[in-house]
């Protein structure tokens, strides 16, 4: 172990590598600098091995399958042209400048992990194939480390005075995406290079069809691959674990190119009309005229804002086969990376404690190696009934878990299985499944009545708080002012299954909090959960779900490791977003919950471009690019008009000659160093190299004053490949994950404000994914087709209005800060078009204004008699009827390209109409009082009781919220105002009813638009349906006033003519 642990140590330092494969000194080039063989993944490998495997192996790196090239000084192979030369050894990615040396001694400064200085070379002679590559770990990971029992209730903070009890926390391996995990591992390349050394003096290696056979072969059993069969040729072994783990492809052109062609020419009959609009006034209505044509130049930068970030939309396929055979094959010890699940909840009377536990058991059963998941779920509210709840969910889960492996069932949150109305015998072959679902039912069954009567007995708080069971009380009694509360109930070896199976790690976590701090809401929560993740196992990925998102499908986090885990694509990627689906969403989708237009339109668009925004939940995030470290640079290309539209702002070619030198001289050579810039956490520390004691004390200083107080958790941010000391103890360990979930310990750091989630707006994922943007970084949008996460939605109306207004006032907030996309990050990497779109989610909610003014204008012209709109020629009638046309062209060929059908399509055009003019309009006034005033107003709903039972019975409930009043204004004045007009047409003749017909379709338009929102206001559909209601109270008022125009029963007196007979006849 010693020697492993130097074997280890000498690779990380640049001038004492060592070859993986013969274990001698990787050498240098001719010119003096470290020779590197593969420039992409920057694998050890020695001149000597290098010419092996280019001259009689495989010809690619045995650790990311890319073809060598040929170096100053190698002789040209058979088919390689003899200047065919890579000169430079440029690499794919030119890193920033900063070295792993100078971060291992400040993490080794940091925590004494004190190491051998002799150089070591790695053993083989154990019996057995090691699970990595001694010499490639950033840092040693620690053993088996002794479970929890669930038994153990809980670990107060320090302020609580409680007792701290050892947990199961097991280190996670090293960044999979850079080691090498084919059937060809690094013992049997370096038997082979053995065996080629041996037989220059001997016989030539046999072939078999061209391809070497393994050196293993006929020798005795106590050699390490004496066991080991090489059942697939070596050319298509490496043929597929050299693929791509993912494609994007791109849209059909005959379903594209007709799109864009129909934006552009919207674009040019818009400003065509707009011309006309502005150069023809209506002299007796001016001011409605005016009005009229600010909102419709308001509604066109809109429409540009939202509709050519959509210009490159793209899909994407995943190849979960490739992922296992390079990372996850059978039999072998898996290299998936490990991944660190967050689940929030606040308050379990508003997010029911079963549904969390749903999402949980979803999560512990996941199709992935179980030592590389970890489940944290952060309680912001320190509710005893979570934490009884999670207790419960963690006992079940060891039935729960091997019954979802054993039968392979999909979905795997119990409660949403055994509701499925399906075939559940489709596919299953084993004679015990019925027997055993039946069982596992009735578990479930008993534990959700367990679940129940838990929330019961929380509905009436005890006068002297809750007690745990050892008989002290609750620590989290008083929510607003308690110690940091961690316990693992799922651990390494403390959680085995019903089959003596481990299970992941079930983490219990509440922050501290105490009174004159500010917490900072979910972002907070999660920030938190972040650094105890980091601290306990430092996965180096991490997904965030909401309590209500369960897994539905299980191969989820495969599929995101298909973008992650690509040696190529990883690097660049600061997360993958999946599309979020919703269950219980009535069949009509009356107010449009599931937001496919946005789903799977708007951010499949941004795919094409930098990548979707992120939405909150359902995202898989890369650690690095949450700790506000920048991502490698891509090589240099020339400009081009293209680049223009979809690229950042460009430097000068003084400067980047400047940048580029001065990158080239601190440029990484080991594939272990992290791709951040140290540059960007040392300010006037350059070129000491941090050999003497100073800069480095300087250094350290410069890390806690941006990381926080915490030598562990820095230390664990220099590693970007994961994982915690072996040297750490769980006590310790545990120690330091209270104190960095201490409510103080972000003050005067960068948390929030650049690392972490990102404070200042209750939409918090919107402005985190645009730091990350802005930084350079690039997302991917995956979207399998089993949905990977499902969750709820608010149904009823009012519920669904809070949750727009929600999101708008968040977006307010963006729009007044220092992070508003419009002023914000010109000097980064952001894409042009990408903060077309960032801006396009800033500024909506102002579109409520506008709107709400355009669709009060049909009933006053109706009122007056005037209109907005002069009376028109025949030629100008064209452009009236081209940019209604290029509307209706636009929508049917984007539905036509996403595969979004048409009615979820005209659902979305009627909820934005209905959310701008009413949730919209409240947060521009409620974000204005919070920006400019500091007034929080918030805007509550109250619930009246219904008697209505059945399946979407939220849906007709009603609850009375002043989010109501605008839009029921708005279909009340234009139903008036329709029976005035068609009245002051029947009075006027025949001649009036020709301008009429323009005003009628103008407020028949804002109607049609609020014909959702009329119905949720008139109840259940088996009742009276609406639209009789509405169509009769409308029909009945016109033909009254016909009635009494017409007047049949009235005798009519004919007078004498006037002409003749004067007025006095």
């Amino acid at each position: 172990m010693d020697s492993e642990r130097e074997a280890g140590k000498s690779v990380k330092h640049p001038s004492g590598q060592v070859c993986q494969i013969c274990g001698d000194g990787v050498g240098t080039t001719p010119d003096g600098d470290l020779f590197v063989a593969c420039s992409v993944c920057n694998f050890p490998v020695c001149r000597a091995c290098y010419e092996y495997e280019r001259k009689e192996g495989t010809q690619v790196c045995p650790q990311c399958k890319t073809k060598y090239k040929r170096h100053k000084g190698s002789p040209p192979i058979h088919g390689e042209e003899s200047e065919d030369t890579d000169a430079d050894d440029t690499s794919d990615f030119n890193y920033p400048s900063g070295n792993q040396d100078q971060k291992q001694k400040i993490s080794e400064r940091m925590l004494t992990w004190r190491q051998g200085q002799d150089m070591g070379r790695p053993k083989y002679d154990s019996g057995e194939i090691p699970r990595y590559a001694p010499s490639l770990t950033a840092s040693q990971v620690s053993g088996e480390l002794p479970g929890a029992s669930p038994d153990h209730m809980m670990s107060p903070g320090a302020h609580g005075g409680k007792r701290v009890h050892p947990l199961p926390y097991i280190s996670h391996s090293p960044n999979p995406s850079r080691e090498f995990s084919g059937n060809l591992g690094n013992v049997a390349w370096k038997e082979r290079v053995d065996g080629w050394k041996m037989n220059k003096d001997k016989t030539a290696v046999p072939t078999i069809n061209g391809t070497s056979l393994a050196p293993s072969e006929g020798r005795g059993a106590g050699d390490i691959d004496a066991s080991t069969e090489y059942n697939m040729d070596d050319s298509l072994l490496n043929d597929e674990t050299r693929q791509p783990l993912s494609r994007k492809v791109s849209l059909p052109s005959s379903r594209i190119n007709p799109y864009r062609m129909v934006i552009v020419l919207r674009l040019i009959i818009l400003c065509i009309f707009l011309h006309y609009r502005i150069t023809n006034p209506v002299r007796n209505a001016y001011a409605l005229w005016l009005m009229s044509v600010i909102c419709e130049i308001w509604f066109a930068i809109s429409w540009i804002l939202d509709q050519f970030p959509k210009w490159f939309p793209v899909n994407r396929e995943t190849y979960l086969d490739r992922l296992s055979l390079r990372y996850d094959r059978e039999g072998e010890p898996s290299q998936l990376a490990a991944v660190d699940i967050f689940v929030s909840t606040v308050d379990p009377m508003k997010e029911p404690p079963l549904v969390t536990a749903n999402t949980v058991l979803s999560i512990l059963s996941v199709d992935y190696p179980v030592d590389k998941v970890s489940c944290y779920v952060s309680d912001d509210g320190a509710a005893m009934l979570t934490f009884d709840a999670l207790a419960e969910t963690s006992e079940f889960a060891r039935k729960w878990v091997p019954f979802c492996k054993k039968y392979n069932i999909e979905p795997r949150a119990p409660e949403f299985y055994f509701a499925q109305k399906i075939d559940y015998l489709k596919g299953k072959v084993q004679t015990s499944f019925v027997k055993d679902r039946r069982a596992m039912k009735r578990e479930y069954e008993e534990f959700k009545v367990r679940v129940n009567g838990l929330v019961a007995k929380a509905q009436k708080v005890p006068e002297e708080g809750w007690i745990m069971q050892d008989g002290t009380p609750w620590p989290g009694n008083n929510t607003r002012d308690h110690p940091g509360m961690i316990q693992v109930f799922l651990g390494h070896s403390g959680g085995l299954d019903t089959e003596g199976n481990e299970l992941p790690r079930l983490v219990y976590v509440s922050r501290e909090k105490r009174p004159g701090f500010q917490h900072h809401k979910k972002a907070g929560a999660m920030n938190a959960l972040v650094r105890v993740s980091a601290v306990l196992t430092n996965g180096p990925y991490l997904l965030n779900l909401d309590c209500d998102h369960y897994i539905n499908n299980s191969k989820a986090l495969r599929e995101a490791m298909c973008f992650l885990m690509d040696p190529n694509l990883g690097k660049r990627v600061c997360y993958v977003q999946f599309p979020q689906r919703f269950d219980g969403i009535d069949k009509n989708d009356r107010y449009a919950n599931r937001n496919t237009v946005f789903f799977d339109i708007n951010l499949r668009g941004l795919d094409g471009i930098q990548g979707p925004v992120y939405v909150g939940t359902g995202c898989v995030f890369n650690r690095t690019a949450l700790y506000g470290y920048e991502p490698p640079l891509k090589p240099k290309r020339p400009n081009s008009i293209l680049s223009w539209c979809c690229g950042g702002k460009k430097k000068d070619q003084k400067s980047k000659k400047k940048s580029s030198e001065k990158k080239k001289s601190h440029k990484h050579v080991d594939s272990s160093v992290p791709v951040f810039n140290l540059e960007d956490i040392e300010e006037g520390v350059e070129g000491a190299g941090f050999d003497d004691e100073k800069s480095l004390l300087m250094s350290q200083m410069s890390l806690e004053k941006r990381f926080g107080q915490s030598n562990v958790f820095v230390a664990s941010t220099l590693m970007e490949s994961g994982g915690v000391p072996q040297s750490a103890t769980p006590e310790s360990l545990l120690k330091e994950a209270i104190h960095v979930i201490s409510c103080g310990y972000e003050d005067k750091t960068e948390w929030g404000t650049e690392i972490g989630w990102i404070y200042g707006s209750v939409t918090e994922d919107i402005l985190t994914g645009f730091k990350m943007h802005a930084r350079g970084w690039k997302s991917i949008y995956c979207m399998p087709k089993r949905p990977a996460f499902k969750g709820s939605a608010p149904i009823n109306l009012s519920d669904r209005l809070n949750q727009v207004l929600r999101w708008a006032l968040g977006s307010v907030e963006i729009l007044f800060s220092r992070h508003c996309p419009i002023w914000y990050g010109y000097g980064g990497r952001l894409k042009f078009l990408e903060r077309f779109a960032y801006i396009n989610t800033t500024i909506y909610p102002l579109t409520s204004l506008p709107l709400i003014l355009y669709c009060t204008l049909p009933a006053v012209c109706l009122f007056t008699g005037k209109f907005i709109i002069p009376q028109i020629s025949n030629f100008a009638s064209i452009w009236f009827i081209s940019l209604f046309l290029s509307i209706f062209a636009t929508g049917i060929l984007e539905m036509r390209w996403s595969g979004v059908g048409i009615d979820e399509w005209w659902r979305n055009e009627q909820f934005w109409v209905i959310g701008g003019v009413s949730a919209h309009l409240f947060a521009v006034f409620q974000g204005l009082l919070k920006v400019l005033a500091g007034i929080d107003t918030n805007f509550t709903v109250t619930s009246k009781a219904s008697d209505e039972d059945g399946d979407f019975a939220e849906l007709y409930m009603f609850k009375w919220t002043t989010l109501l009043i605008p839009p029921t204004t708005l279909i009340i004045i234009n139903l008036i105002g329709v029976v005035a007009g068609i009245s002051y047409a029947i009075n006027s003749g025949y001649q009036s009813w020709g301008p009429l017909f323009g005003k009628l379709f103008f407020a028949f338009w804002v109607i049609v638009h609020l014909y959702p929102f009329l119905k949720g206001l008139m109840g259940r559909q088996n009742r009276t349906p609406t639209i009789v209601i509405v169509w009769a109270v409308l029909l009945a008022s016109i033909f009254s006033l016909l009635w009494v125009r017409i007047d049949p029963f009235t005798t009519r007196v004919t007078g004498p003519d006037v002409q003749q007979c004067g007025i006095n006849c």
